[in-house]
């Protein structure tokens, strides 16, 4: 079974290129790490940060220009000596797909080179069993609304799996067969490999790479789904462990009281939301904040890091005014809402082809 790397492999900004041509192949990866981190650099501050020489990292641009992985922006006049060119990743140069799996539903999603959602699907699991083509027919579903030439530049499938015993178990069921063969058949049907990780930590590493940890090296990540759960990244490490801040505090209980009044997430932040409702709503907050933030102060009694990072499919109303609260309980801390909203357990899956195939590991 393959497994995607644990961690988000962003280490351009710290590794030395070498220049020897049997290694070409690092040097490409080192430099589409560093461009996966930043946007609109030139190549002179590639070569600063990498150690690479100008004409090493003249012909690695060149040969990704080529392969249409790497765009050029406008010159930028008006310093001394010639005018820089800024560069990027081609959002089209690259495209991949996650698969998260959830208590009732598969989460299927398409994204291209910098992270931006192509296509979205949720799938339930009694449609996945009962369709002729399972699970890769949902998936080849979404890679058919690609243009055809863009069908070759997928770089793989990511699965975001749930690592608690009895929800595996319970998906197992659900899908009829086990990951190992899952991924098996996806790899024979849909010739393209498939990566397999934790869901929550796939997750981090999606809001490390594209969203509102993209520039952090050290921060705390809470994945807020029908349960807390939490990361801790240190060095751009993501460091695993079996961390439930309890169902209490998670979307799941929140939702079941919404719906006895027949409401969903949307609605919270709505100005028409019963005053019965507003009031369960800031219980559950207040609840929520809480946890959070004695999980905070105890962590910080050991490691210092001063982010972090709310991650969820919830709506961002919601997300934000969780950090704003958070923010008043602990001001000495920035805490940012994912910026992966559309199903990010899935988005961080997609991400794991592009550790695997383009990141220095």
């Amino acid at each position: 079974m393959r497994f995607a790397p644990p961690n988000p492999l962003r280490i351009a900004d710290r590794a030395s290129g070498l220049n020897a041509p049997t290694v070409r192949s690092y040097n490409e990866r080192l430099v589409l790490s560093l461009l996966l981190q930043n946007t609109g650099i030139s190549r002179l501050e590639i070569g600063e940060r990498t150690g690479l020489s100008a004409q090493t990292v003249s012909v690695i641009v060149r040969s990704l220009e080529q392969e249409g992985l790497v765009s050029k922006g406008e010159a930028q006049r008006g310093r001394v000596g010639p005018p820089t060119i800024p560069l990027s990743l081609n959002p089209e140069g690259a495209f991949s797909v996650g698969v998260s799996f959830g208590e009732s539903a598969a989460n299927i999603a398409l994204i291209d080179f910098v992270g931006q959602v192509q296509y979205h699907a949720v799938h339930p699991y009694p449609a996945l069993q009962e369709s002729s083509g399972g699970l890769a027919g949902r998936i080849e579903q979404g890679l058919l609304t690609l243009p055809p030439a863009s069908r070759a530049r997928v770089a793989g499938i990511g699965l975001a799996v749930p690592d608690d015993a009895s929800t595996s178990h319970h998906v197992r069921e659900l899908l009829g067969r086990d990951l190992g063969d899952i991924q098996a058949s996806l790899e024979a049907r849909l010739n393209l490999p498939v990566y397999i990780q934790n869901e929550i930590t796939a997750a981090a590493g999606g809001e490390s790479l594209f969203g509102a940890a993209r520039s952090l090296s050290d921060f705390l990540f809470f994945y807020l789904g029908s349960r807390m759960h939490s990361r801790l990244i240190l060095n751009y490490q993501i460091h695993s462990g079996r961390v439930d801040l309890s169902h209490d505090i998670g979307l799941l209980r929140l939702q079941e009281q919404l719906s006895e009044h027949g409401l969903t997430l949307d609605d919270i932040g709505s100005e028409t939301l019963p005053a019965a409702v507003d009031d369960l709503y800031a219980q559950w907050r207040r609840t929520c904040c809480c946890r959070i933030v004695g999980s905070v102060r105890s962590l910080l009694s050991f490691v210092s890091f001063k982010s972090v990072v709310v991650s969820s499919y919830a709506p961002p109303s919601l997300g934000d005014s969780l950090c704003s609260q958070l923010h008043e309980e602990l001001p000495e801390l920035d805490f940012l809402f994912g910026a992966n909203c559309i199903a990010p357990k899935a988005v961080g899956a997609a991400s794991l082809p592009y550790h695997s195939r383009f990141m220095v590991q």
